[in-house]
Formats: C-alpha cells, sequence, structure tokens
C-alpha cells in the first residue's frame, strides 16, 4: 500500500528526498506521517500531511530543514530533507496515519486503515 524510497548516503550537510508511493489510498483523503527509526532508539513521528486540508506538521528535531508535501494527481507523498545531520541517521517510513509530537504537541490522525511501508535508510556522516 505505501512504499518509501529515496534514501541513501549523505555527507552532514546534504539533502535527500524521500518518496512515498501510495496505492489503495487517495492521498487526497488520507493523513500521511513520515517516521523514523534509528539504531537503538523508539520510532518517531516527524512529520505529517492532512490530505483533507494540505495541513502540514513537523517535530521540532525536524522543523525548518524538512519539509513534507504531497502530490495528489501521483499519489505520492514527499520529504525533502535539507540540512542532514548525522543524528538524522535512521531508516525512514510513511504511513497512512500521522502519530508523535508534532507541531510542539502530541497529535494522532488517520482516516481508515493503518498501513506502513517498508523503510528506507538515511545515512549521515559527519
Amino acid at each position: 500500500q505505501l512504499q518509501a524510497s529515496g534514501g541513501g548516503r549523505v555527507q552532514a550537510g546534504g539533502s535527500l528526498r524521500l518518496s512515498c508511493a501510495v496505492s489503495g489510498l487517495a492521498t487526497a483523503h488520507s493523513a500521511i506521517g513520515w517516521f523514523r527509526q534509528a539504531p537503538g532508539k523508539e520510532r518517531e513521528g516527524i512529520s505529517c500531511i492532512d490530505g483533507m486540508d494540505d495541513s502540514t506538521r513537523y517535530a521540532d528535531s525536524v522543523l525548518g530543514r524538512f519539509t513534507i508535501s504531497s502530490d495528489n494527481s501521483k499519489n505520492t507523498v514527499f520529504l525533502q530533507m535539507n540540512g542532514l545531520k548525522p543524528e538524522d541517521t535512521a531508516v525512514y517510513y510513511c504511513a497512512s496515519k500521522c502519530s508523535g509530537y508534532l507541531g510542539g504537541e502530541y497529535y494522532s490522525n488517520y482516516y481508515g486503515m493503518n498501513y506502513w511501508g517498508k523503510g528506507t535508510l538515511v545515512t549521515v556522516s559527519s
């Protein structure tokens, strides 16, 4: 249902753009979240886009550096990551739900079933 791609290895300060290809759901009628799990840490929600109103939310750790967007004609959600830091190293996942401390408060949103895609690894070297 969801497939994340675009991960890779980059030096600190570099950029990557992740894609989340969605099938079986309409991004225009879904909340799509990006999550990440660093080695030895719990998975955390880092960004969300609500297709119903195109509102976006970010975790404080990525605010100002990452941008979430959606191309509803392609049913794809993107995460543009700029100014990458070694602490951004993690496996990144997309899901048809949003949850986590986004916008300075705990936030949860989803429409219908929750689906998770396989992750894509982002490695940032110093």
